[in-house]
């Protein structure tokens, strides 16, 4: 039979443990209300611009600006968003061995498939595995966000497509769907799509002022900066949503794990108990002999 001590003293360390998941669901609950908030007024802005980007990007020729050059998908890049920090459940997890199936996957497509990684966990998993390759990693991305950081993340990949011969940009994050799913995207940043020929919403033009490539230039990389921006809302809405379920599980084990460890020590103590008494009824009874 298990010492009483070492069970109370178990008992002891699981009873911090879930005061600990407890406290850290109630943050993630928290966090994950204003992260909702966020990426609830960002969606509709995203859409709508992706709308009058795309309608704009019809009326246009693959040779008006870089950022519509459509080539065969050789040399691609893929910006992949884990979290900073752990104990979030599957989230990394997910995002990890997805961005591992489209490299396996589409091996023989591409020539070849760069990650830029941004999250402490992303970088220290594919650190570990020198078979990526690894273009750019970035750091406090989730600390304070705001779109600014998103433009430079925007930029770097705006940049890295027009001077560096990228065929295409994909983005991996999680998209949040509600508390307790989130759902793994593979989505194209880069070229910007257009709709199929033969769509009406290319039979007119527009007029540009000072010039198509000018407002091209201005446009187009809002859109990217801004793909980008819903992308890591989504992914923080998520991760917040992912720790709260994480969290609220780790919590009821640790209760259902102190039960058991409950009844265990009353009976453990119930077994010394009447060993004790054993022992005095058998001094006793040798005394009368």
């Amino acid at each position: 039979m298990a010492n009483l001590k070492e069970i109370r003293t178990r008992i002891k360390s699981v009873k911090n443990t879930r005061q600990i998941t407890k406290a850290m669901k109630m943050i993630a609950a928290s966090r994950l209300r204003k992260a909702q908030q966020a990426i609830e007024a960002k969606r509709p802005y995203a859409q709508r611009l992706s709308d009058v980007i795309t309608s704009l990007a019809s009326r246009a020729e693959q040779e008006d600006h870089p950022l519509l050059a459509v080539r065969e998908p050789k040399k691609v890049l893929l910006l992949v968003l884990t979290s900073d920090r752990g104990m979030c459940g599957g989230f990394n997890v997910n995002i990890s061995r997805a961005t591992e199936a489209y490299v396996r996957n589409n091996g023989s497509i591409h020539d070849e498939i760069k990650l830029s990684i941004t999250g402490k966990k992303g970088q220290d998993y594919f650190g570990r595995r020198p078979q990526y390759a690894i273009e750019q990693l970035y750091q406090g991305i989730f600390e304070n966000i705001g779109f600014d950081k998103a433009n430079e993340i925007g930029d770097d990949i705006v940049s890295a497509f027009q001077s560096q011969g990228l065929d295409a940009v994909y983005l991996v994050y999680n998209e949040f769907k509600s508390a307790i799913s989130q759902e793994v995207v593979v989505e194209k940043g880069l070229p910007v799509d257009t709709p199929e020929e033969g769509d009406d919403i290319a039979s007119l033009d527009f007029e540009y002022e000072p010039s198509k490539r000018a407002v091209l230039d201005e446009v187009l990389p809002l859109y990217v900066n801004m793909q980008v921006y819903r992308a890591i809302l989504e992914s923080i809405a998520s991760e917040m949503g992912a720790r709260m379920t994480a969290m609220d599980a780790a919590t009821r084990n640790a209760g259902e794990l102190i039960d058991k460890l409950t009844l265990k020590y009353n009976r453990a103590r119930q077994a010394a108990i009447t060993t004790e008494l054993m022992e005095i009824i058998g001094g006793a009874e040798a005394l009368k002999g």
